[in-house]
C-alpha cells in the first residue's frame, strides 16, 4: 500500500467515535457490526477483561482520516464464540502446546453471519484487510498470543483468508428464507401435508391458551420492556443452559434501550386480560429486509408458545413486509421442522505453533466433510416440499433471481 497508515489499537470501542465507526458501516453490513451494538456490550461490562474478553481494535489512519477498523479480542477461553473449538485446545494440552491467549475477530456473544474488517471509501478493501492482519500478527508475536481466529465472516470476504494463510473450518446455522410468499398461508403451503396440520395445531394451541401475539416496535416500548427481557433470557439460560452461557447483564439491555432501539422489534405475549404485562418476549434486530432473532424466554412454559413468538410470528411479519431472510438464532434443529433449512459458513483459522498448525491442518478435511454431511442430513429432514427446498438451496449464481 503506497499510502502510509498510522496503526492505533483501542482497549475499548469508546476510544472510537461513534460518527467516524459507522461511517464505515455499509448498508448491507449486519447491523451487528454497528458502533452502538458492540458498545453495549462493553460499556454493560457483559464483554470486558473482567469477563475474559480483552478488547483489542485495530484501527488505520490516514492523515487524521479513520480509513479502517477491525474489531478484535483477546481471550483465554472460548466462552461466548458461539465456535466451539474446545477439542483443538484440549488436543494442544495433550500435545504440550498453548491454544491460549488466542486473538479472535468476532462479534461478541452474537453468532451472526457478517464480521468484517470496514474499510473506508476509497480504499482498496484487499490491500486494508492484509494491511491488519500484518498488524494483527505483528501484535499476536509480540506478545505470545498463540493464533488469530475470525469468527463467523461474510461470506465472501472471508474467502480471501484462505490466501493469507487462514485455514477454513466449516459450520452451519439456520435461515428462512422469503422466495416471494404472499401470505402466512402460502408459507404454510410450501410443507407437506402433515407438517402443514401440524403449524396449524401449534397456533392454534396458543390462541386456545388464552394469549395475544402482537409485534411491538422498540421505540413504542418503555424501560420495563428491557428489564423484562433480562429476566426472561436469565430465566430461560438458567433452565437449559449451564450458568456460564448467560454472556449479557442487564446493563446491556438497557444500554440497547438507550442507543439501539432504531432497530429492535419485540415479540410480546401475554394473556387477553392482563395485556400490560408481558407473559413472554423475543428480541429480533431488523436491517433492510433482513431479520434476526436473538433472545427470548417466558415467565411461564406454556405449549407450544416458544413456535409461535420466535418463529412463526416474526415469519408472518417477515412475508408481511416482504423481508428477505430470518436467521433465528444458534442452535437447534427444531428449526428444521418450521421451514428454516442448514446453510454453511466458516470460521478461518492461523495458528502460529507449526506443531498446532499441521495437526490443524491434517485433520480439518476429515472435519469439515463430517459438517458437510449433517448440513445435508438436516435438510434431507425438511418438511418443505422438494421442489421449494431445492430452489432455496441452490447456489446465488444458479437462483432464478441470481
Amino acid at each position: 500500500m503506497e499510502r502510509k497508515l498510522k496503526v492505533c489499537i483501542h482497549a475499548t470501542v469508546s476510544e472510537i467515535p461513534k460518527e467516524h465507526w459507522n461511517a464505515l458501516v455499509n448498508e448491507e453490513d449486519i447491523p451487528f457490526l454497528e458502533w452502538e451494538w458492540i458498545a453495549a456490550l462493553e460499556g454493560s461490562g457483559s464483554i470486558s477483561p473482567e469477563t475474559g474478553w480483552q478488547p483489542c481494535h485495530i484501527t488505520l489512519w490516514d492523515r487524521g482520516r479513520l480509513a479502517g477498523i477491525a474489531p478484535f479480542y483477546i481471550k483465554h477461553h472460548s466462552q461466548g464464540e458461539f465456535v466451539f473449538d474446545y477439542f483443538w485446545a484440549e488436543a494442544a494440552g495433550m500435545l504440550g502446546k498453548s491454544y491460549y491467549p488466542k486473538l479472535v475477530g468476532v462479534i461478541p456473544a452474537t453468532p451472526a453471519v457478517g464480521y468484517r474488517f470496514l474499510t473506508a471509501p476509497g480504499y482498496d478493501p484487499l490491500e486494508m484487510q492484509k494491511t491488519i492482519l500484518d498488524v494483527a500478527e505483528h501484535l499476536c508475536r509480540s506478545q505470545g498470543i498463540r493464533g488469530i481466529h475470525i469468527l463467523f465472516p461474510a461470506s465472501r470476504w472471508g474467502e480471501h483468508l484462505s490466501s493469507m494463510g487462514f485455514v477454513p473450518w466449516k459450520h452451519h446455522h439456520y435461515v428462512w428464507e422469503n422466495p416471494g410468499f404472499k401470505d402466512f398461508s402460502q408459507y404454510l403451503a410450501g410443507f407437506t401435508k402433515y407438517q402443514r396440520k401440524n403449524i396449524r395445531k401449534e397456533r392454534k394451541e396458543v390462541i386456545d391458551g388464552g394469549f395475544r401475539i402482537r409485534m411491538l416496535p422498540a421505540p413504542e416500548a418503555d424501560k420495563s420492556i428491557f428489564q423484562h427481557m433480562f429476566q426472561l433470557y436469565t430465566r430461560t439460560n438458567d433452565k437449559f443452559v449451564p450458568y456460564d452461557a448467560r454472556y449479557v447483564n442487564e446493563d446491556f439491555f438497557l444500554k440497547l434501550y438507550e442507543m439501539f432501539t432504531h432497530r429492535i422489534l419485540f415479540v410480546e405475549a401475554s394473556y387477553l386480560d392482563t395485556l400490560n404485562s408481558p407473559l413472554a418476549l423475543a428480541l429480533l434486530v431488523q436491517k433492510g429486509t433482513s431479520l434476526w432473532g436473538r433472545y427470548w424466554g417466558t415467565y411461564q412454559d406454556a405449549k407450544d408458545l416458544h413456535f409461535d413468538v420466535c418463529y412463526y410470528t416474526p415469519i408472518q411479519y417477515a412475508i408481511e413486509r416482504g423481508l428477505k431472510t430470518f436467521d433465528p438464532g444458534a442452535g437447534s434443529p427444531h428449526k428444521v421442522r418450521r421451514g428454516f433449512l442448514a446453510h454453511p459458513h466458516y470460521s478461518y483459522h492461523r495458528l502460529f505453533d507449526p506443531l498446532l498448525d499441521k495437526v490443524f491442518r491434517a485433520n480439518i478435511g476429515t472435519v469439515n466433510q463430517m459438517e458437510q454431511e449433517t448440513i445435508e442430513e438436516l435438510n434431507q429432514l425438511s418438511p418443505l416440499k422438494s421442489d421449494l427446498r431445492r430452489s432455496i438451496l441452490l447456489p446465488p449464481e444458479l437462483h432464478p433471481e441470481g
